[in-house]
């Protein structure tokens, strides 16, 4: 018929348009275009089908767990026991430690890297110990004066309840640190199978496979039953002080203490170090050692441990060397040998005979 158009060209004219479709479908949409057929009459635009929204990615929550305190440590009271710890600065030009490092007894002074490069922050000067009615205070002094040394130190304190060279406690605390009382870089192990001391509480047993302080029972305050158990802060200039504080009521008044800088292994469970690794394994810091310089263990400073509560008998192990007592003497007796008379003016029983024409007053030593 007239006027008619075949069918198809009206077909082609919708694949045109299908294909135009898929061309804006990647991108962005076109406004559609107006099509007309032959017989010059608008053609119906596209219907477009809506486009599909991004995917959304859930975001994990980070909510802080806020710790509600109750107790807070002031700060330590003056005095307390003073313990001194062997320096490595004056030799640290030479790249040796002085002495100081016995690692037969656990006695660590290694504030070197592997080349023996010095770090003073590690560097154990002094431990002050002292205490009021509710608080240990633990006073660490540094020959360093950044505790928050880009190394990453910990610095921990030790306990041995029963004074018998094996540790029971550990309070070790992580950087990074502030000025004021904090527990949250705090956490405290425990060594639950009496190992940390290896198979002796007073040598290096090494190589020994144990699992030192294996239990974490105190965890910077989130979730624990006494969030105020302990407490660390730290001072900076140009010497650094690391302090804690940790409750009476939990670790009592009888114990031995020795402190520790440790920016090497970091590992509680290898604790004590020296029953992990021999001597020829580990290395040695003093030059005339066979074993010098530093091997598998460096990075690490102990302190002797001092005793509190009690009287130290002076063999418990790890314990600070003590002077050596003075010998007792007996008292002279004097004696007499030939004629001999007091001089005048009398020695009492001070005096005795030397073989010369008189007799002379000498010291009686007790």
């Amino acid at each position: 018929m007239r006027g008619m158009i075949p069918a198809a060209p009206r077909i082609a004219g919708v694949f045109v348009a299908l294909a135009l479709l898929a061309c804006t479908l990647g991108g962005a949409i076109a406004p559609p275009q107006e099509t007309t057929d032959n017989s010059g009459a608008p053609a119906a635009p596209p219907v477009l089908a809506p486009e599909a929204p991004p995917a959304v990615v859930p975001v994990a929550a980070t909510a802080t767990v806020a710790v509600t305190h109750v107790m807070l440590p002031s700060a330590p009271p003056e005095g307390g026991k003073l313990v001194y710890d062997v320096e490595c600065k004056d030799t640290a030009p030479e790249r040796r430690a002085p002495y100081g490092d016995s690692y037969d007894i656990n006695r660590l002074s290694r504030p070197f890297q592997q080349d023996m490069t010095y770090v003073p922050d590690l560097d154990i000067s002094t431990y002050t110990v002292s205490s009021d009615s509710t608080w240990w205070f633990v006073s660490i002094d540094l020959i360093g004066g950044n505790p928050n040394n880009e190394l990453g130190i910990n610095y921990g304190v030790e306990l041995d309840l029963d004074h018998d060279g094996f540790g029971d406690y550990l309070i070790l605390a992580h950087p990074p640190y502030n000025s004021s009382w904090e527990t949250a870089p705090v956490q405290i192990f425990r060594d639950n199978n009496h190992n940390t001391g290896g198979l002796s509480g007073e040598k290096s047993d090494a190589p020994l496979t144990a699992d030192g302080y294996e239990t974490l029972i105190f965890n910077g305050g989130v979730g624990d039953a006494d969030p105020d158990l302990a407490w660390v802060r730290v001072f900076s200039g140009s010497q650094g002080t690391v302090q804690f504080a940790f409750k009476k009521s939990w670790s009592g008044v009888v114990f031995m203490l020795g402190t520790l800088a440790d920016a090497g292994l970091k590992d509680p469970k290898q604790l004590d170090y020296v029953d992990r690794f021999t001597l020829p394994d580990a290395g040695s810091p003093v030059r005339d050692n066979k074993y010098y310089p530093l091997r598998a263990l460096y990075l690490v400073d102990n302190a002797c441990r001092e005793a509190f509560g009690f009287s130290a008998t002076g063999y418990e192990p790890q314990l600070c060397p003590r002077a050596e007592p003075e010998a007792t003497r007996k008292p002279k007796v004097p004696t007499v040998v030939g004629p001999c008379q007091p001089p005048a003016g009398g020695c009492g029983l001070h005096w005795e005979w030397h073989g010369d024409p008189e007799c002379r007053c000498v010291e009686v030593l007790y």
